[in-house]
């Protein structure tokens, strides 16, 4: 649902930029909205929430049931992973950016 979200702000920020004519830096502004799309979609193709692996926290019961990552060495690799997840979504929403810039329009 987040990248669906992002997806769509993306969309909708790229057109209003593109119809209003405005200058060719304020299409960097497309960047956050690319950002909460490639969190998204990263989280979903890794099949690992960042925030939880941030906290420390996991939810595989009932919906809003957290429960607290036991072993240290456990949380050390999720906040890893969640870091990574962060990396790669930074990443993407950065080639986005450059893509969007760099059209001819």
């Amino acid at each position: 649902m987040v990248a669906l979200f992002g997806a769509v702000i993306a969309v909708i920020t790229a057109l209003t930029l593109i119809s209003t004519d405005q200058s060719k830096s304020a299409r960097l502004s497309i960047f956050l909205p690319a950002a909460i799309f490639s969190i998204g979609f990263i989280q979903s193709r890794s099949k690992f929430c960042l925030a939880y692996g941030l906290a420390g926290t996991f939810n595989l019961g009932k919906l809003g049931q957290v429960s607290k990552v036991a072993s240290l060495q456990d949380r050390k690799a999720d906040r890893k992973t969640a870091v990574l997840i962060l990396l790669k979504s930074l990443a993407l929403a950065a080639v986005i950016t450059a893509v969007f810039y760099a059209l001819p329009l």
